[in-house]
Parts: C-alpha cells; structure tokens; sequence
C-alpha cells in the first residue's frame, strides 16, 4: 500500500509514530489502543519508510492531549519536524497530537514549511 502523496524526499526523512494515551488507567486497560498505535510501524513500512527509518514516541503515555506544556514526547515531535528531520508523523488518530488549536495550528504550520505529512490509520 503505497500513497502518491509520499515522494522520495519524505522518503529520505524519518517516519515518527506518535503513540498517546490520556490518563495511567487508559495507558493500563486499553491495551487494545496501544497495540494499534504500536502497529502503525507497520502502515510506515507499506508507505515505503525502512524498519531503521521509524521511530516510536511514546513519552506522552499518560498525558492528556489537552495541551503540550507537559507532553515532552509531543516537544519533541514539533523540534524534529521543525529541522526537517521528519517526512511522516502517523497517530491512530489526529486527536492524539493535539486536543486544542494552540497547540495543533503551530503543528500544521512546521508541517507545512517542512513538507511533513501527518497521517492515520486510515488515510
């Protein structure tokens, strides 16, 4: 499964797989939501990214998507697109990323500059 969206360039930049969940008992008992977001490596590697091109951040596991002022794992996704080191960022959904505009309009807009696409599990 390929998408005519991704080009080499992207290609030649990491794939970030952002994994989340909203609160310790979430991160305990929706075991099932983890797995998906994990799988999403996968969806990475049918895209075209190699094994060695993915990376996992999961430090946000916990966190409510409220806002970014305590998701280290989501600063470090910002800091990463915004030096062009990232062609993909895929989440099981959008709503992982950002909860509010504060934090998702400064996402889109370093996505832009940088050409990074942001995908899910569907798109």
């Amino acid at each position: 499964m390929t998408s005519e969206l991704v080009t080499k360039s992207h290609l030649e930049r990491r794939a970030i797989v952002y994994v989340r969940q909203s609160t310790t008992h979430q991160v305990i008992n929706n075991q099932e939501s983890l797995r998906l977001q994990y799988a999403l490596r996968q969806r990475a590697r049918d895209l075209g990214w190699r094994e060695d091109s993915i990376d996992i951040i999961d430090a946000d596991l916990g966190f409510s998507g409220s806002s970014a002022a305590h998701r280290e794992g989501f600063k470090e996704l910002v800091g990463r697109v915004a030096i062009g080191e990232i062609g993909l960022i895929l989440s099981i959904d959008v709503t992982r990323l950002a909860r509010n505009c504060t934090d998702w309009y400064p996402l889109l807009d370093v996505c832009g500059h940088r050409a990074c696409l942001i995908a899910d599990r569907e798109s």
